[in-house]
């Protein structure tokens, strides 16, 4: 690719229509370079190396439409909800990636454009960021939006993980969300806070949670230390209702790869795992229900099999 085009890539991640057109490249050159997959159009008039885009994941794909979408505004913006959630690296399970979204700087309502999100907001110090070369919301204003976007399952998993690597704390949210009660489409904020918790390591295990508040469990205790005759803990249980006799642990092949020590196969941290199961309900008398990614499709039927266990740990 051009040199000079690999410059601007570098540094804003895309390079637009006009910056080819001024280095020579006709309507003809760039519709051909675009066919031949040489070129790839990111949004209409920004573009990227078909190379590199062909290498990117759905979410480094989104955050270069992203970065265009910067781009060619016509008005200062930041990036806010759920593309800010992004660069924050939260994890956006099931979360549609074909919208940008801005808000404006000035305060005034946002103009409709295809593929973009426009917001009108108020910003308060502390809002806005330079986050990766770019202006971003905040982790913290950040997490309140995307609530109202996204539905209770889907704005704790992103909160979780905001809070679990530190980005933001309750007290923040809390403080922040005062200002803000008063925003359009934030009638289930509050539920959502009350919700989230920072322990939870994995979207996997935020989803299980959720799913229990959903199917009425009993609110369960989050990455419950179990602790030996001598009161050294030796393991940590994803949830557990020390009360009714009974732990879940949620299995996923990404917590299988974490636990891989060298040399090790999946295998091996699978049957090294069922020892260690065995340990903490021997230490505890407790009874493991493990759950899967399937699982939690099936929200009806794995809330009833863990409370099947409830009575079967209390007989």
């Amino acid at each position: 690719m051009d040199p000079a085009l690999v410059q601007i890539c570098d540094r804003y991640g895309v390079f637009l229509r006009r910056e080819a057109e001024d280095l020579g490249y006709h309507d003809h050159a760039i519709s051909s370079l675009v066919k031949t997959g040489v070129w790839h159009r990111v949004r209409h008039g920004a573009y990227r190396d078909g190379a590199t885009w062909a290498e990117l994941s759905d979410t480094e794909r989104y955050a270069l439409l992203c970065r265009a979408a910067v781009r060619q505004a016509r008005t200062e913006v930041v990036l806010s909800h759920v593309s800010s959630a992004n660069e924050w690296a939260a994890p956006l399970w099931d979360v549609d990636l074909s919208f940008v979204d801005l808000t404006r700087r000035d305060e005034k309502a946002g103009r409709k454009e295809a593929g973009i999100r426009q917001h009108r907001g108020v910003l308060v110090d502390g809002d806005v960021v330079e986050h990766g070369g770019l202006f971003v919301m905040s982790a913290t204003r950040t997490a309140l939006e995307v609530t109202t976007l996204l539905d209770i399952e889907h704005s704790m998993i992103v909160i979780d993980d905001l809070l679990h690597r530190g980005l933001t704390d309750p007290e923040r949210l809390a403080t922040r969300y005062a200002l803000m009660n008063h925003w359009p489409a934030t009638l289930h904020t509050d539920l959502i806070l009350r919700q989230v918790d920072g322990r939870a390591e994995s979207v996997g295990e935020t989803r299980l949670r959720y799913l229990c508040w959903a199917q009425r469990l009993p609110a369960p205790q989050v990455n419950y230390e179990i602790r030996d005759a001598s009161g050294r803990v030796v393991a940590r249980v994803d949830l557990a209702w020390p009360e009714l006799g009974v732990f879940v642990e949620f299995d996923g092949m990404m917590k299988y790869g974490r636990l891989l020590k060298d040399g090790e196969s999946v295998k091996d941290a699978v049957v090294r795992e069922q020892r260690r199961e065995e340990m903490i309900c021997g230490l505890t008398g407790w009874v493991c229900v493990r759950v899967v990614w399937a699982d939690l499709e099936r929200p009806v039927a794995t809330a009833d099999r863990i409370r099947v266990r409830f009575r079967s740990a209390a007989a």
